[in-house]
Protein backbone atom coordinates (compact mmCIF):
# COMPACT_ATOMS: atom_id res chain seq x y z
CA UNK A 1 0.00 0.00 0.00
CA UNK A 2 2.91 1.86 0.89
CA UNK A 3 4.75 1.55 -1.92
CA UNK A 4 1.65 2.36 -3.94
CA UNK A 5 0.92 5.23 -2.55
CA UNK A 6 4.55 6.43 -3.50
CA UNK A 7 4.02 5.22 -6.96
CA UNK A 8 1.14 7.77 -7.15
CA UNK A 9 2.08 11.05 -5.27
CA UNK A 10 5.53 11.11 -6.21
CA UNK A 11 5.16 11.94 -9.49
CA UNK A 12 2.85 14.54 -8.91
CA UNK A 13 4.52 16.28 -6.25
CA UNK A 14 7.29 16.42 -8.14
CA UNK A 15 5.51 18.03 -11.39
CA UNK A 16 3.90 20.25 -8.77
CA UNK A 17 7.02 21.25 -7.46
CA UNK A 18 8.84 21.55 -10.26
CA UNK A 19 6.20 23.87 -12.39
CA UNK A 20 8.25 27.01 -13.31
CA UNK A 21 4.85 28.98 -12.79
CA UNK A 22 4.01 27.76 -9.11
CA UNK A 23 7.74 27.75 -8.18
CA UNK A 24 7.68 31.70 -9.14
CA UNK A 25 4.38 32.37 -7.29
CA UNK A 26 5.31 30.99 -4.19
CA UNK A 27 9.22 32.37 -4.62
CA UNK A 28 7.76 35.75 -5.54
CA UNK A 29 5.53 35.93 -2.58
CA UNK A 30 8.75 34.88 -0.57
CA UNK A 31 10.06 37.75 -2.06
CA UNK A 32 7.86 40.76 0.08
CA UNK A 33 7.10 38.38 2.68
CA UNK A 34 9.50 40.18 4.87
CA UNK A 35 8.42 43.32 3.49
CA UNK A 36 4.96 42.28 5.10
CA UNK A 37 6.30 40.75 8.56
CA UNK A 38 8.21 43.71 9.56
CA UNK A 39 5.45 46.34 8.34
CA UNK A 40 3.11 44.18 10.49
CA UNK A 41 5.14 44.84 13.78
CA UNK A 42 4.57 48.77 13.71
CA UNK A 43 1.06 47.47 12.45
CA UNK A 44 0.51 45.31 15.86
CA UNK A 45 2.57 48.23 17.82
CA UNK A 46 -0.08 50.33 16.81
CA UNK A 47 -3.01 48.32 17.71
CA UNK A 48 -1.53 46.26 20.37
CA UNK A 49 -4.66 44.46 22.50
CA UNK A 50 -3.89 45.70 25.35
CA UNK A 51 -6.90 48.20 27.12
CA UNK A 52 -5.66 51.38 27.38
CA UNK A 53 -2.69 51.03 25.02
CA UNK A 54 -3.40 53.58 22.71
CA UNK A 55 -4.15 56.70 25.58
CA UNK A 56 -1.45 55.42 27.23
CA UNK A 57 1.41 56.42 23.71
CA UNK A 58 -1.00 59.12 22.69
CA UNK A 59 -0.24 60.92 26.18
CA UNK A 60 3.20 60.48 25.84
CA UNK A 61 3.34 60.45 22.25
CA UNK A 62 0.86 63.01 21.18
CA UNK A 63 -2.53 61.45 19.24
CA UNK A 64 -0.40 61.74 15.83
CA UNK A 65 1.72 58.95 16.96
CA UNK A 66 -0.82 56.47 14.88
CA UNK A 67 -0.50 58.20 12.02
CA UNK A 68 3.54 57.38 12.11
CA UNK A 69 2.92 53.83 12.45
CA UNK A 70 0.70 53.78 9.93
CA UNK A 71 2.67 55.32 7.17
CA UNK A 72 4.98 52.16 7.56
CA UNK A 73 2.27 49.51 7.42
CA UNK A 74 0.59 51.05 4.67
CA UNK A 75 3.40 51.35 2.70
CA UNK A 76 2.89 47.82 1.85
CA UNK A 77 -0.16 47.20 2.73
CA UNK A 78 -1.73 49.37 0.58
CA UNK A 79 -0.08 48.16 -2.68
CA UNK A 80 0.37 44.05 -1.91
CA UNK A 81 -1.18 43.95 -5.57
CA UNK A 82 1.70 45.66 -7.15
CA UNK A 83 4.46 44.39 -5.20
CA UNK A 84 3.24 40.90 -5.69
CA UNK A 85 3.86 41.27 -9.09
CA UNK A 86 7.20 42.88 -8.66
CA UNK A 87 8.11 39.47 -6.80
CA UNK A 88 6.41 37.18 -9.14
CA UNK A 89 7.63 38.48 -12.25
CA UNK A 90 11.42 39.27 -10.55
CA UNK A 91 11.00 35.38 -9.76
CA UNK A 92 9.82 34.09 -12.90
CA UNK A 93 12.40 35.73 -15.00
CA UNK A 94 14.71 34.44 -12.80
CA UNK A 95 13.21 31.20 -13.30
CA UNK A 96 13.12 31.79 -17.08
CA UNK A 97 16.55 32.26 -17.30
CA UNK A 98 15.76 36.14 -18.37
CA UNK A 99 17.42 38.89 -16.66
CA UNK A 100 15.31 39.77 -13.84
CA UNK A 101 15.15 43.41 -13.29
CA UNK A 102 14.54 43.74 -16.59
CA UNK A 103 11.57 41.43 -16.12
CA UNK A 104 10.21 43.02 -13.20
CA UNK A 105 10.49 46.50 -14.68
CA UNK A 106 8.16 45.44 -17.42
CA UNK A 107 5.40 43.30 -15.34
CA UNK A 108 5.15 46.66 -13.43
CA UNK A 109 4.65 48.85 -16.29
CA UNK A 110 2.05 46.63 -17.68
CA UNK A 111 0.52 46.68 -14.22
CA UNK A 112 0.40 50.21 -14.61
CA UNK A 113 -0.74 50.36 -17.95
CA UNK A 114 -3.94 48.12 -16.74
CA UNK A 115 -4.57 50.54 -13.77
CA UNK A 116 -7.01 53.09 -13.36
CA UNK A 117 -5.87 56.27 -13.73
CA UNK A 118 -8.85 58.81 -12.81
CA UNK A 119 -11.11 59.17 -9.57
CA UNK A 120 -14.18 60.84 -9.78
CA UNK A 121 -14.19 63.71 -8.27
CA UNK A 122 -17.50 65.11 -7.24
CA UNK A 123 -19.04 65.65 -10.83
CA UNK A 124 -15.29 65.80 -12.09
CA UNK A 125 -13.11 62.98 -13.21
CA UNK A 126 -9.34 63.90 -12.10
CA UNK A 127 -5.98 62.21 -12.62
CA UNK A 128 -5.24 60.00 -10.13
CA UNK A 129 -4.55 56.23 -9.02
CA UNK A 130 -6.94 54.33 -5.81
CA UNK A 131 -5.12 52.27 -3.77
CA UNK A 132 -7.79 49.55 -4.02
CA UNK A 133 -6.54 48.95 -7.63
CA UNK A 134 -2.80 48.57 -6.22
CA UNK A 135 -4.01 46.54 -3.25
CA UNK A 136 -4.75 43.58 -2.26
CA UNK A 137 -7.68 43.34 -4.44
CA UNK A 138 -5.35 43.88 -7.43
CA UNK A 139 -3.39 40.44 -6.17
CA UNK A 140 -4.48 38.10 -8.83
CA UNK A 141 -4.63 41.28 -11.30
CA UNK A 142 -0.59 41.39 -10.62
CA UNK A 143 -0.22 37.94 -10.74
CA UNK A 144 -1.77 37.20 -14.32
CA UNK A 145 0.25 40.82 -15.58
CA UNK A 146 3.41 38.80 -14.19
CA UNK A 147 3.43 36.30 -15.44
CA UNK A 148 2.10 36.85 -19.12
CA UNK A 149 4.23 40.49 -19.46
CA UNK A 150 7.70 37.93 -18.62
CA UNK A 151 6.26 35.54 -21.20
CA UNK A 152 5.91 38.05 -23.66
CA UNK A 153 9.46 39.21 -23.26
CA UNK A 154 10.71 35.74 -23.05
CA UNK A 155 9.45 35.01 -26.47
CA UNK A 156 10.91 38.46 -27.91
CA UNK A 157 14.64 37.32 -26.46
CA UNK A 158 14.11 33.55 -27.90
CA UNK A 159 13.28 35.13 -31.26
CA UNK A 160 16.47 37.25 -30.98
CA UNK A 161 14.47 40.62 -31.55
CA UNK A 162 16.91 42.55 -29.59
CA UNK A 163 19.22 45.18 -30.25
CA UNK A 164 23.04 43.93 -30.54
CA UNK A 165 25.57 46.50 -29.41
CA UNK A 166 28.92 46.67 -30.96
CA UNK A 167 31.85 44.95 -28.11
CA UNK A 168 33.38 47.61 -25.88
CA UNK A 169 30.29 49.35 -25.13
CA UNK A 170 29.57 48.77 -20.94
CA UNK A 171 27.24 45.37 -20.15
CA UNK A 172 24.65 48.07 -18.58
CA UNK A 173 24.14 49.89 -21.88
CA UNK A 174 24.13 46.68 -23.72
CA UNK A 175 21.57 44.87 -21.41
CA UNK A 176 19.34 48.12 -21.62
CA UNK A 177 19.34 48.29 -25.56
CA UNK A 178 18.83 43.87 -25.30
CA UNK A 179 15.45 44.83 -23.73
CA UNK A 180 13.82 47.79 -25.85
CA UNK A 181 12.39 45.60 -28.57
CA UNK A 182 10.71 43.23 -25.95
CA UNK A 183 9.78 45.33 -23.46
CA UNK A 184 7.91 47.54 -26.58
CA UNK A 185 6.31 44.20 -27.69
CA UNK A 186 4.53 44.13 -23.96
CA UNK A 187 4.12 47.55 -22.94
CA UNK A 188 2.23 47.31 -27.11
CA UNK A 189 0.36 44.10 -26.21
CA UNK A 190 -0.97 45.47 -22.74
CA UNK A 191 -1.69 48.83 -24.47
CA UNK A 192 -4.70 46.82 -26.70
CA UNK A 193 -5.76 44.95 -23.47
CA UNK A 194 -6.58 48.11 -21.79
CA UNK A 195 -8.62 49.31 -25.13
CA UNK A 196 -10.47 46.12 -25.31
CA UNK A 197 -11.69 45.87 -21.79
CA UNK A 198 -12.56 49.71 -21.91
CA UNK A 199 -15.10 48.56 -24.54
CA UNK A 200 -16.27 46.21 -22.44
CA UNK A 201 -19.20 46.04 -20.17
CA UNK A 202 -16.25 45.22 -17.67
CA UNK A 203 -14.25 48.79 -18.54
CA UNK A 204 -11.02 47.69 -16.44
CA UNK A 205 -8.92 44.05 -17.18
CA UNK A 206 -8.92 44.70 -13.10
CA UNK A 207 -12.84 44.38 -12.76
CA UNK A 208 -13.07 41.42 -14.96
CA UNK A 209 -9.76 39.92 -13.32
CA UNK A 210 -11.21 40.53 -9.72
CA UNK A 211 -15.26 39.68 -10.67
CA UNK A 212 -14.36 36.36 -12.39
CA UNK A 213 -11.47 34.53 -11.26
CA UNK A 214 -10.41 36.41 -7.91
CA UNK A 215 -13.38 36.58 -5.80
CA UNK A 216 -14.41 33.10 -6.73
CA UNK A 217 -11.33 32.06 -5.51
CA UNK A 218 -11.28 33.69 -2.27
CA UNK A 219 -15.19 31.85 -2.07
CA UNK A 220 -13.83 28.69 -2.88
CA UNK A 221 -10.38 29.11 -0.56
CA UNK A 222 -12.56 30.68 2.66
CA UNK A 223 -13.74 27.17 3.45
CA UNK A 224 -13.32 24.30 5.64
CA UNK A 225 -12.73 21.91 3.17
CA UNK A 226 -10.01 24.21 1.18
CA UNK A 227 -8.66 24.49 4.29
CA UNK A 228 -9.12 21.08 5.70
CA UNK A 229 -7.31 19.46 1.98
CA UNK A 230 -4.44 22.28 1.93
CA UNK A 231 -3.48 20.31 5.49
CA UNK A 232 -4.01 16.99 4.65
CA UNK A 233 -1.77 16.86 1.34
CA UNK A 234 1.14 18.64 3.60
CA UNK A 235 1.16 16.29 5.90
CA UNK A 236 0.38 13.32 3.30
CA UNK A 237 3.94 14.36 1.60
CA UNK A 238 5.93 14.89 4.57
CA UNK A 239 4.94 11.06 4.98
CA UNK A 240 7.08 10.68 2.06
CA UNK A 241 9.71 12.91 2.59
CA UNK A 242 8.75 15.93 0.66
CA UNK A 243 7.93 19.63 2.00
CA UNK A 244 4.79 19.24 1.89
CA UNK A 245 3.85 23.13 2.08
CA UNK A 246 6.31 24.01 -0.84
CA UNK A 247 4.04 21.89 -2.70
CA UNK A 248 0.43 23.16 -1.66
CA UNK A 249 1.31 26.67 -0.68
CA UNK A 250 2.15 27.06 -4.55
CA UNK A 251 -1.18 26.55 -5.20
CA UNK A 252 -2.87 28.29 -2.17
CA UNK A 253 -0.68 30.69 -0.80
CA UNK A 254 -2.17 33.65 -3.61
CA UNK A 255 -5.86 32.73 -2.39
CA UNK A 256 -4.70 32.67 1.31
CA UNK A 257 -2.84 35.68 1.17
CA UNK A 258 -5.84 37.62 -0.49
CA UNK A 259 -8.05 36.28 2.13
CA UNK A 260 -5.43 37.58 4.96
CA UNK A 261 -4.97 40.90 3.37
CA UNK A 262 -9.04 41.39 3.53
CA UNK A 263 -8.60 40.66 6.99
CA UNK A 264 -6.14 43.10 7.79
CA UNK A 265 -7.62 46.08 6.09
CA UNK A 266 -11.04 45.32 7.98
CA UNK A 267 -9.06 45.51 11.21
CA UNK A 268 -7.43 48.28 10.47
CA UNK A 269 -10.95 50.00 9.50
CA UNK A 270 -12.27 48.97 12.60
CA UNK A 271 -15.04 47.17 10.83
CA UNK A 272 -16.11 43.52 10.84
CA UNK A 273 -13.64 40.92 9.79
CA UNK A 274 -14.93 38.86 7.33
CA UNK A 275 -13.29 35.53 6.59
CA UNK A 276 -12.22 32.39 8.84
CA UNK A 277 -9.56 30.39 6.81
CA UNK A 278 -6.39 32.60 5.63
CA UNK A 279 -2.82 32.38 6.14
CA UNK A 280 -2.84 32.90 10.19
CA UNK A 281 -5.45 30.46 10.73
CA UNK A 282 -3.26 27.89 8.95
CA UNK A 283 0.12 29.27 10.90
CA UNK A 284 -1.57 29.47 14.30
CA UNK A 285 -4.31 27.01 15.03
CA UNK A 286 -3.61 23.99 13.11
CA UNK A 287 -0.17 23.38 12.80
CA UNK A 288 2.13 23.94 16.17
CA UNK A 289 5.42 22.94 15.98
CA UNK A 290 5.54 22.48 12.42
CA UNK A 291 4.41 20.11 9.86
CA UNK A 292 2.07 17.14 11.44
CA UNK A 293 1.48 19.55 14.72
CA UNK A 294 4.54 17.74 16.27
CA UNK A 295 4.67 19.86 19.08
CA UNK A 296 1.76 17.41 21.38
CA UNK A 297 4.15 14.81 19.60
CA UNK A 298 7.16 16.11 21.46
CA UNK A 299 5.53 16.50 25.07
CA UNK A 300 4.60 13.03 24.85
CA UNK A 301 7.98 12.16 24.04
CA UNK A 302 9.88 14.20 26.66
CA UNK A 303 7.11 12.61 29.47
CA UNK A 304 6.02 9.81 28.93
CA UNK A 305 8.36 7.71 26.81
CA UNK A 306 10.92 5.34 28.10
CA UNK A 307 13.58 3.95 25.32
CA UNK A 308 16.41 6.49 25.00
CA UNK A 309 16.21 6.90 21.22
CA UNK A 310 12.89 8.39 21.61
CA UNK A 311 13.80 10.82 24.82
CA UNK A 312 16.88 12.38 23.54
CA UNK A 313 15.78 13.37 20.54
CA UNK A 314 12.76 15.22 22.62
CA UNK A 315 15.33 16.73 24.08
CA UNK A 316 17.24 18.01 21.39
CA UNK A 317 13.86 18.60 19.57
CA UNK A 318 11.69 20.96 21.82
CA UNK A 319 12.86 23.63 21.60
CA UNK A 320 13.33 24.32 17.80
CA UNK A 321 9.94 22.53 17.89
CA UNK A 322 8.10 25.37 20.23
CA UNK A 323 9.12 27.91 16.97
CA UNK A 324 7.70 25.33 14.18
CA UNK A 325 11.04 24.06 13.14
CA UNK A 326 10.20 20.43 13.33
CA UNK A 327 12.78 19.00 10.99
CA UNK A 328 14.64 16.62 13.76
CA UNK A 329 11.61 14.89 14.66
CA UNK A 330 10.75 14.62 10.82
CA UNK A 331 13.99 12.81 9.41
CA UNK A 332 15.31 11.37 13.05
CA UNK A 333 12.52 9.77 14.65
CA UNK A 334 11.40 9.50 11.94
CA UNK A 335 7.69 10.48 10.25
CA UNK A 336 9.06 9.68 6.77
CA UNK A 337 7.84 6.50 5.42
CA UNK A 338 7.18 5.28 8.93
CA UNK A 339 3.30 4.16 9.13
CA UNK A 340 2.72 4.48 12.61
CA UNK A 341 3.60 7.67 13.31
CA UNK A 342 1.61 8.95 9.81
CA UNK A 343 -1.48 8.15 10.68
CA UNK A 344 -1.59 11.21 13.36
CA UNK A 345 1.00 12.86 11.83
CA UNK A 346 -1.80 13.32 8.67
CA UNK A 347 -4.87 13.21 11.09
CA UNK A 348 -3.93 16.30 13.97
CA UNK A 349 -3.85 19.07 11.60
CA UNK A 350 -6.93 18.14 9.93
CA UNK A 351 -8.45 17.81 13.43
CA UNK A 352 -7.40 21.11 14.57
CA UNK A 353 -8.35 22.49 11.35
CA UNK A 354 -12.34 21.36 11.58
CA UNK A 355 -11.95 22.47 15.63
CA UNK A 356 -10.72 25.90 14.97
CA UNK A 357 -13.16 26.68 12.48
CA UNK A 358 -16.13 25.31 14.42
CA UNK A 359 -14.84 27.29 16.93
CA UNK A 360 -14.10 30.60 15.14
CA UNK A 361 -17.74 30.14 13.20
CA UNK A 362 -19.37 29.96 16.48
CA UNK A 363 -17.82 33.19 17.68
CA UNK A 364 -16.11 31.80 20.59
CA UNK A 365 -12.69 32.99 19.55
CA UNK A 366 -12.34 36.39 17.49
CA UNK A 367 -10.95 35.99 13.73
CA UNK A 368 -7.40 36.59 12.72
CA UNK A 369 -6.89 40.12 12.46
CA UNK A 370 -4.39 39.45 9.24
CA UNK A 371 -1.50 40.35 10.70
CA UNK A 372 1.94 38.66 9.68
CA UNK A 373 3.21 37.24 12.28
CA UNK A 374 6.53 34.73 12.00
CA UNK A 375 5.34 31.08 11.39
CA UNK A 376 8.49 30.64 13.85
CA UNK A 377 5.74 32.75 16.46
CA UNK A 378 5.48 30.16 19.93
CA UNK A 379 1.92 28.80 20.19
CA UNK A 380 -0.22 30.81 23.12
CA UNK A 381 1.58 34.16 22.31
CA UNK A 382 0.69 33.77 18.48
CA UNK A 383 -3.16 32.74 19.13
CA UNK A 384 -3.53 36.15 21.29
CA UNK A 385 -1.19 38.80 18.96
CA UNK A 386 -3.42 37.00 15.59
CA UNK A 387 -6.72 37.55 17.46
CA UNK A 388 -6.60 40.06 19.70
CA UNK A 389 -7.70 38.10 22.30
CA UNK A 390 -6.99 35.29 25.50
CA UNK A 391 -9.31 32.69 23.76
CA UNK A 392 -7.15 32.79 20.67
CA UNK A 393 -4.14 30.84 23.14
CA UNK A 394 -6.96 28.87 24.77
CA UNK A 395 -7.88 27.77 22.23
CA UNK A 396 -4.66 26.71 20.85
CA UNK A 397 -3.54 25.02 24.30
CA UNK A 398 -6.74 22.73 23.81
CA UNK A 399 -5.81 21.81 20.34
CA UNK A 400 -2.07 21.01 22.18
CA UNK A 401 -3.38 18.76 24.70
CA UNK A 402 -6.32 17.03 21.54
CA UNK A 403 -2.98 16.27 19.64
CA UNK A 404 -1.41 14.52 22.86
CA UNK A 405 -4.45 12.85 23.04
CA UNK A 406 -4.23 11.19 19.58
CA UNK A 407 -0.29 10.90 19.25
CA UNK A 408 0.17 8.99 22.36
CA UNK A 409 -1.53 5.40 21.41
CA UNK A 410 0.98 5.84 17.85
CA UNK A 411 3.64 7.01 19.92
CA UNK A 412 3.64 4.65 22.57
CA UNK A 413 3.77 1.82 19.91
CA UNK A 414 6.63 2.95 18.73
CA UNK A 415 8.64 3.63 21.97
CA UNK A 416 7.95 -0.04 22.77
CA UNK A 417 9.60 -1.23 19.47
CA UNK A 418 12.73 1.06 20.01
CA UNK A 419 13.06 -0.22 23.66
CA UNK A 420 12.82 -3.74 22.86
CA UNK A 421 15.51 -3.34 20.36
CA UNK A 422 17.62 -1.10 22.79
CA UNK A 423 17.29 -4.49 25.13
CA UNK A 424 18.18 -6.62 22.74
CA UNK A 425 21.22 -4.81 21.99
CA UNK A 426 22.03 -4.54 25.54
CA UNK A 427 22.07 -7.80 25.57
CA UNK A 428 23.74 -8.50 22.20
CA UNK A 429 26.36 -6.54 24.23
CA UNK A 430 27.16 -8.41 27.07
CA UNK A 431 26.97 -11.67 24.62
CA UNK A 432 29.97 -10.17 23.06
CA UNK A 433 31.50 -9.53 26.64
CA UNK A 434 31.41 -12.96 27.65
CA UNK A 435 32.63 -14.53 24.13
CA UNK A 436 35.53 -12.79 24.81
CA UNK A 437 36.50 -14.00 28.42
Amino acid sequence: MQKKFEQVLMPVATKIGNNVVLRSLRDGFLIITPLIIVTSMFLLFGNFPIPGWADFWTGILGKQWTDWFSAVSNSVFSFTGLLSCFGISYAYGHNRGLHAVNSAAVAIISFLILTPTSVQAGKKSVSAVETVFLGPNGIFLGILTAVISVEIFRFAVKKNWTIKMPDGVPPAVSQSFDALIPSALVVLFFFFVRIMFSLTDFDTAYNFIYSMLQAPLKHVGNSLPSAALYNFLASLLWCFGINGPTITNSVWSPIFFVLSQDNLRAWQAGKEIPHIYNQQFIDMFTTYGGGGSTLSLLIIMLTICRSKRVRELGKLAIVPGIFGINEPIIFGLPVVLNPIIAIPFILVPVVNTVLSGIVFSLGWVPLTNGVMLTWTTPPIISGWLSTGSIMGSVLQLVEIVIGVLIYYPFIKMLDNQYLREEKAAEVADVDIDFSTV
